[in-house]
């Protein structure tokens, strides 16, 4: 289970990457999206480091699992 939450927080990453990218370039840095799009993303970093950490912890993910 918390190896579909480690990949969901991944692609959720990346979408934030990609749309933080997208008004990077439509708003031309007049809007305040891109740096919002930028928190969300450390938000979610952090967030799965925290669940990777508890992963390895626990025992549920690691090396051989």
């Amino acid at each position: 289970m918390i190896k579909y939450f480690i990949l969901f927080l991944i692609v959720a990453m990346l979408l934030s990457l990609f749309s933080g990218g997208f008004f990077l370039i439509k708003d031309k840095g007049k809007t305040k999206r891109t740096a919002y799009s930028l928190g969300i993303r450390v938000s979610i970093a952090v967030v799965l480091f925290a669940t990777i950490l508890y992963g390895v912890t626990t025992g549920q993910i690691g090396p051989g699992s």
